[in-house]
């Protein structure tokens, strides 16, 4: 990549996948609550890439959604 060219930020909420800090940005859920919810095998809205875990934004909304208490 060449240093004139610009990379093009997404903005979060366009975001597919986010890292645990934009979660928790855009949750307003903690960092290590979200990792802990994230740590369940039966989590669906976790992503693993290797050992980077990511958030997948819409089954992470439509779990919070779904809560009375986290």
């Amino acid at each position: 990549m060449r240093s004139t060219e610009k990379i093009k930020e997404v903005p979060i909420w366009e975001k597919l996948n986010l890292t645990v800090e934009e979660a928790a940005a855009y949750s307003g859920i903690g960092i290590n609550r979200i990792r802990e919810l994230s740590n369940d095998d039966k989590c669906s809205f976790v992503l693993w890439v290797g050992n980077k875990r990511l958030i997948k934004r819409k089954k992470f909304v439509e779990y919070v959604e779904r809560q009375f208490s986290i």
